[in-house]
């Protein structure tokens, strides 16, 4: 097989147009052609990114100061969570992005004290007291540190996410990439049962020798032409739906995403520059569209407001096979996790970076196709792992909705192995990297989670609570995380610069 003449791209949208970045910057030698319908509009059921975003920008060239403005974007340190647990000292927490800090000085004392908890002691292990990015949160100040800190922050990003498309269009487009508009009626194979070419609603034909099926859920090429047997999650996740709709900006931007629990699923709100984007995302199977979004309104306290809601619909799984023959998909066409931890994009930038480094090791030939695909359901599996542990150890007890998640006997043999290190106590980093349990999140990421939630053993022996005295001076490593945070400066101010 030779090198591909041309590859076209079926679908617009945020994974289509990175897809396209990506692959003008690597293969200049190769035409890229991204057709797009005028009739289809972007889904974006969330407008947030994890870090992975950043590696996105920094690939292709493209600074911050750049895009954001177009974008209204703001600055992501993690995400907090409101009512995922009723337990007294643990309604919420702060869920931070990794910073180099971390590992050096308060993730020793963070696992130390969990251990300690796990023996029956009166440890201090809520993970808000732990993390630099925490605190900068808590003070509203941005991710980015003077230079004089010599320690890595890592971080995401909120944004318009049609905007961030019509950006990432035109950026392709000046790189080379031709563009075209029009709707598929029909796909083409050779006689290989291979993709050919697409006809299109003016009767003309679009030749490739590869494509990138970004056309979403309808998944026009791989799930349709090609038959890629998909996988659905929906055992395992029950949210189905969201409604979706903005409220005013504050005066303060928040540099974090809000993950509120609410009857029959949770809420998000993200702040942009110019607005909140707010959206419920629920289970049909518990709660109807009206209810849900007269609960989100309430949430908002916009009961009163003539604001129009948006109604979505999502699908919960993933294909078998993201690359097959002469055909790999990004995006929702591939696969879609609900978005409570923003991983969508990431995942598109996983496959469409992972694709490029397989496809040229292998000469341009499909090579190492099943090794690719095998990596990429990695990746999904292991979102979706961490995702349904959210719901599976939720500590409330207020409706069926929660009450079914925990009691959801549909969990993987990963994560039922992550719960039982984690309930088992002693080392639980060291467990998890002894037993190939770290994949798409490290033990820090699981270890947020679960005693945020207060998952621990009940205290019974007030006994043992006085014999334990913890290793590591609280007051110290608050202070400690105090001084670095002076190295910051606010939210507001980073953006206006």
């Amino acid at each position: 097989m030779q090198k591909p003449k041309r590859i076209l791209i079926v679908g617009g949208g945020t994974a289509g147009w990175m897809a396209a970045n990506l692959l003008a910057s690597r293969w200049k030698d190769i035409e890229v052609c991204l057709l797009e319908s005028t009739e289809i509009g972007i889904i974006g059921v969330g407008e947030g990114s994890t870090p992975h975003l950043k590696l996105f920008f920094d690939e292709v060239g493209i600074a911050e100061s750049e895009w954001m403005p177009r974008c209204n974007a703001t600055y992501k340190n993690g995400i907090s969570f409101f009512d995922w647990s009723f337990l007294p000292g643990f309604k919420s927490y702060f869920h931070p992005f990794p910073a180099q800090t971390d590992d050096i000085f308060t993730v020793p004392a963070f696992f130390s004290n969990i251990s300690a908890r796990m023996q029956g002691y009166s440890a201090n292990v809520h993970p808000d007291h732990y993390f630099l990015e925490t605190y900068i949160t808590q003070q509203n100040l941005g991710p980015i540190p003077t230079e004089n800190f010599p320690f890595g922050v890592a971080y995401g990003y909120h944004f318009d996410s049609g905007l961030l498309g019509q950006y990432l269009a035109e950026k392709a487009v000046s790189s080379g990439v031709k563009r075209v508009f029009g709707t598929v009626t029909e796909v083409l194979m050779n006689q290989n049962g291979e993709l050919a070419s697409v006809r299109l609603d003016d009767d003309s034909l679009l030749p490739a020798d590869f494509f990138i099926d970004c056309s979403g859920f309808k998944s026009l090429l791989l799930q349709g032409a090609l038959k890629a047997t998909y996988t659905s999650f929906k055992e395992n996740l029950f949210n189905n739906a969201a409604v979706v709709m903005p409220t005013p900006m504050s005066a303060i931007i928040p540099p974090e995403t809000k993950a509120t629990a609410l009857s029959n699923g949770w809420a998000w709100k993200i702040p942009l520059t110019n607005r909140y984007g707010n959206g419920y995302v629920y289970s049909a199977d518990y709660i109807t569209p009206e209810q849900a979004e007269m609960e989100l309104r309430q949430h908002l306290g916009m009961l009163d407001s003539d604001v129009t809601a948006r109604h979505l619909q999502m699908t919960v799984g993933r294909v078998e096979k993201h690359w097959e023959k002469n055909c790999v998909a990004v995006g929702l066409s591939q696969g879609f996790i609900e978005p409570l931890e923003a991983t969508a994009l990431a995942l598109s930038f996983n496959t469409i970076s992972g694709f490029i480094k397989a496809y040229e090791k292998g000469a341009y030939t499909n090579q190492f196709e099943d090794a690719f695909n095998k990596e990429i359901n990695a990746r999904f599996d292991g979102v979706r792992d961490y995702i349904v542990c959210h719901y599976k150890v939720n500590q409330r007890k207020d409706t069926d909705y929660w009450k079914d998640n925990a009691a959801n006997p549909h969990v993987s043999e990963t994560l039922n192995q992550i719960l039982h290190f984690w309930q088992r106590g002693g080392d639980f980093a060291k467990n998890m990297y002894m037993n190939n349990l770290v994949g798409s999140y490290q033990p820090k990421s699981w270890a947020c989670l679960l005693a945020g939630y207060g998952v621990f053993p009940p205290i019974e022996s007030t006994a043992i609570n006085t014999q334990y005295k913890s290793p590591h001076d609280m007051n110290q490593l608050a202070d400690f995380i105090r001084r670095c945070g002076l190295n910051f400066k606010s939210h507001n101010e980073l953006l206006a610069q």
